[in-house]
């Protein structure tokens, strides 16, 4: 099942386990997914001697991860093919102590402190992108406490479970039997969604932490690598405090205008970002949620984050990007994950057969439009203008689908469903202010980015669109703070662009700091 080119790498990932372990699979070799299952695991125990396999062929079709004989509490119900192949190897090399994103000593204390037990379950789909960060997260956590249990599931396999559940988005995350999270998130974003719902145990032991730095650079993404990387050059102190590293490039499939680089992924450039930090001595603070930044001290700012912690600098630099944009109208937060939707290449294989709309006309949103196409029954674009905006190539293409209308001059009004799902979106004729109601199955909105500017509003001034304002030397109204890439006024969002405004503003907080005024 295991291609050999592909057994062979995981031979070379596997070389250094210094612990056995074991597969324990239920699954009956009589039933054809039975099989592979089975043929799957004896691909993988192959490549070490240090992994093994044990047959029980009673229970639901599913393997478990056992360190020694001991349970670490990660099940996969499905074969883990795709994306999730990582999730497997990584869930094998965290119980080993030699993965590398496993949670740094603040996170585990938090971790140590959500009120258990716990049983986590996961659905997922083997071709979503954004699915292996969630179980990859929740796998880390489930072997920090004996206690947790994580299934991932393919929803695909078990198909009656997830309309049961009404799931009609991926990773949707399950504890106790209660959603908790649905859509693209890390570590982070898990664990305070964890904190929230399940709640957290007090500790004496925990205490605020003050750390100071020359530099706080806010955001992981290329502006914010960028900016950390310079300031390093010039021999400051600096902490990245992100998300993620890679930020909104962890979402964007291929990347084929960053120059000297004719093609690449964001997963890819999102590695290598990381990679270029490790060259440096730069604290990475990653998982991190940032709730606002205080400078009662007309010299020092202090950047509170969730979980107790605060980074003291002169200089801070936010490069917090931005995220998808949503339609700020009726109906759209009752049914996120219920029929709205961002992303295509993660929730379009559960619209197969049905009707969708893609709103927005620009080119991710006719590219949406192409790619649903080829799985939905039918599509409709909707866009606010009088005329798409997208390249001549892709209009090109979708206008020879022969499932595919597109609709100009129309404003979305109104999400509408039956209480558990989307049934309609309302439309206004923008030339004749007649309103209509489309009925589908779903929507995917394709209407750009808003930055993440929220935590500083009462802060500094912002544009109407949001942006933190800055000069051309990325300064902000307050002395010692800068702003970079999408987050920030500078046109054109695009990663090139993002990484020089980083560097500028890294520069422009070592010359400020040169010329004596932080």
């Amino acid at each position: 099942m295991i291609s050999q080119d592909i057994l062979t790498q995981v031979r070379q990932v596997f070389a250094d386990l210094s612990q056995d372990f074991t597969f324990l699979v239920h699954a009956d070799k009589g039933d054809e997914k039975g099989a592979q299952m089975h043929e799957f695991v004896n691909d993988v125990v192959s490549a070490s001697p240090r992994l093994h396999k044990t047959d029980d062929e009673n229970g639901e079709l599913s393997f478990e991860l056992l360190k020694g004989t001991e349970a670490t509490g990660i099940i996969f119900r499905g074969i883990p093919n795709g994306h999730e192949f990582s999730s497997l190897l990584l869930s094998v090399l965290n119980a080993d102590g030699k993965g590398k994103n496993l949670p740094d000593e603040r996170l585990k204390e938090r971790i140590s402190r959500i009120k258990g037990p716990v049983r986590l379950q996961t659905y997922v789909s083997l071709t979503c992108t954004n699915c292996p960060d969630v179980v990859q997260a929740l796998n880390a956590i489930t072997l920090l406490r004996p206690d947790f249990t994580h299934e991932i599931i393919d929803g695909a396999l078990f198909q009656q479970e997830v309309e049961n559940r009404g799931i009609q988005a991926v990773p949707a995350v399950y504890a106790n039997g209660e959603l908790i999270h649905v859509g693209r998130g890390n570590l982070g974003d898990l664990l305070q969604e964890m904190e929230d719902k399940l709640g957290s145990e007090e500790s004496a032991g925990t205490a605020h932490v003050e750390l100071p730095y020359d530099v706080v650079v806010i955001g992981g993404g290329p502006a914010g690598v960028s900016a950390a990387i310079y300031c390093a050059r010039k021999a400051l102190r600096v902490a990245l405090v992100a998300g993620r590293i890679g930020g909104q490039v962890n979402d964007t499939t291929g990347i084929e205008n960053l120059i000297s680089v004719p093609h690449t992924s964001g997963s890819e450039l999102a590695a290598n970002l990381r990679s270029h930090l490790e060259k440096y001595d730069i604290d990475i603070f990653d998982n991190r949620k940032v709730e606002g930044i205080d400078h009662a001290d007309e010299r020092l700012k202090h950047v509170n984050v969730k979980g107790g912690e605060t980074f003291v600098a002169p200089a801070i630099i936010i490069a917090t990007g931005a995220s998808w944009r949503r339609l700020g109208v009726e109906g759209e937060n009752t049914y996120l994950g219920h029929g709205v939707h961002f992303c295509p290449h993660c929730d379009g294989p559960f619209y197969k057969g049905k009707r969708v709309a893609v709103i927005g006309g620009g080119n991710s949103g006719i590219e949406a439009a192409i790619d649903l196409a080829a799985l939905a029954s039918h599509v409709t674009v909707v866009e606010f203008a009088d005329v798409l905006r997208a390249d001549d190539v892709l209009l090109d293409k979708v206008r020879s689908l022969g499932n595919v209308d597109i609709l100009v001059s129309r404003q979305t009004m109104e999400v509408k469903g039956n209480g558990e799902k989307l049934t309609a979106i309302t439309l206004k004729d923008r030339k004749t202010e007649e309103l209509s109601d489309l009925e589908v199955d779903g929507i995917f909105v394709q209407i750009g980015l808003s930055p993440n500017s929220d935590f500083v509003r009462d802060l500094l001034p912002l544009s109407a669109r949001r942006e933190i304002i800055i000069d051309d030397h990325c300064r902000t109204s307050v002395k010692g703070i800068y702003a970079a890439g999408d987050v920030s006024s500078v046109p054109f969002k695009q990663i090139i662009i993002s990484m020089g405004e980083g560097a500028k503003a890294a520069l422009s907080a070592h010359e400020d700091r040169m010329r004596g005024l932080l």
